[in-house]
């Protein structure tokens, strides 16, 4: 289980003055990792957000400021991606953090280095290009949020919304990762087979029923090889960090083609995912309780149980959505909130999610993202579809140009943000996933 270090004091300050603001995502306490199309070879780099600013982590080490204990992480992130960064593991990431931190403190002898490289090390965030951090080989997405399970389970099954499985196994569905893209490039509306309750037969063309899906993603460490399960102890080992996840769906297309295998072309058309990942160190200060079942629940079996992550599983980690109409950015209106939840709302903790993947012998490898699944709230205003919070068109949202939505519409900007904050801790934030809808 992580532990708090010196990488986590709240009064640690910053030579880059950005990093300091007290409403700042990407504070010296953050330091989550990315990939960003450099702006002099345009070559895909692995970097480190700290303020305003990209720590160019490869030049950083050419420097000299990033030796030692770090020298293999730092050796790793000269690949394109982050994938041979999450292989190494738990060691190496904490050295390079550590590392990384020292550098660029407000003082110290590598902070003195660093500062004195700056011009050849910092790259300023505004302007540059984010790639997507990870290639990603494999793409499983959960359903660990109760709300959520049962507020569209009851729209489907109004007496029953839960299956009878659900409250004993973490419920996921095979993704598709050759979609998966990062947040700022556009979602096209996606065409599909439809077939409305009053219809004789079905037929094809664009969803009439689009939706986000508010998720958190996890990304695979060193992984596991096939036939060795992860025990629910080692779990943490093998999660290198979280993003932020927009699971785009079509409602309509989904309730014909869902039966029986489950999710197909409703979902593999496109997901967004937030470009910086921040490591799950980093979020030592807002580990929590996992998830309090009610009384009569039943208990996890064995291999998903442990007092550590009944006490530590959990992840207090807010998350808003907000929309912005085309009408709406026409007339220089700010995004409207839709809705903020949070992690602690999961059924199921992201170890218990990672353990259960594996519980069969199937075989993770670096660089593989699981997604939580909707997460909801108990609460109108923590709901995480628009599929939930207009009711599946009952009551539609307005917006503050008069438009309504039962769902979403071409132009469409939907932008999520996510950040942590816990008394004695730095507050840190996740940044953003945003994307337009284009029209067919």
């Amino acid at each position: 289980m992580a532990r708090l270090n010196e990488t986590h004091d709240p009064a640690l300050e910053s030579w880059i003055e950005s990093a300091n603001d007290a409403d700042a995502d990407f504070p010296i306490q953050n330091l989550p990792f990315g990939v960003f199309s450099h702006p002099d070879s345009g070559r895909a780099t692995v970097g480190i957000a700290i303020g305003d600013q990209i720590l160019d982590v490869t030049a950083a080490y050419g420097k000299g400021v990033l030796d030692g204990p770090a020298d293999d992480a730092a050796r790793a992130c000269g690949a394109e991606n982050l994938n041979p960064l999450m292989a190494l593991g738990g060691r190496d990431w904490s050295a390079l953090r550590a590392a990384v931190s020292r550098a660029l403190r407000s003082n110290g002898e590598t902070a003195q280095a660093a500062q004195a490289a700056q011009d050849e090390i910092l790259v300023p965030m505004a302007g540059t290009r984010m790639l997507m951090p990870a290639a990603i080989g494999d793409y499983t997405d959960f359903y660990a949020s109760i709300y959520h399970a049962t507020n569209v389970g009851r729209m489907m099954r109004p007496d029953n919304p839960l299956m009878p499985n659900y409250k004993h196994i973490p419920i996921a569905y095979h993704g598709r990762a050759s979609s998966i893209v990062v947040s700022g490039e556009p979602c096209r509306r996606p065409f599909g087979q439809t077939k409305p309750a009053n219809a004789e037969s079905p037929s094809f063309g664009p969803t009439r029923a689009f939706d986000y899906e508010t998720e958190m993603a996890f990304y695979v460490g060193p992984g596991n090889p096939l036939g060795q399960p992860v025990s629910l102890s080692e779990a943490e080992d093998h999660i290198f960090g979280l993003s932020i996840l927009n699971d785009w769906s079509a409602r309509d297309i989904q309730a014909w083609e869902y039966q029986p295998l489950g999710p197909f072309l409703a979902k593999s058309f496109a997901s967004h995912v937030s470009p910086w990942v921040v490591p799950l160190e980093a979020l030592a200060p807002f580990r929590r309780a996992a998830y309090r079942r009610p009384d009569g629940d039943p208990a996890p079996l064995d291999y998903l149980a442990s007092d550590a992550n009944e006490t530590q599983g959990g992840f207090d980690v807010h998350i808003q959505v907000s929309i912005a109409s085309q009408q709406m950015r026409k007339d220089g209106m700010e995004p409207v909130t839709l809705a903020v939840t949070n992690m602690q709302h999961l059924y199921w903790t992201i170890f218990q999610m990672l353990t259960h993947h594996t519980s069969n012998g199937c075989n993770l490898r670096p660089g593989d993202m699981m997604g939580t699944g909707t997460i909801s709230g108990p609460t109108d205003e923590s709901l995480g579809s628009i599929l939930e919070i207009a009711r599946r068109g009952a009551t539609p949202v307005t917006l503050p140009t008069g438009e309504e939505r039962s769902f979403l519409a071409d132009g469409d900007e939907l932008i999520m943000r996510a950040w942590c904050e816990a008394d004695g801790a730095r507050s840190i934030g996740l940044g953003e996933c945003r994307a337009v809808i284009e029209g067919v």
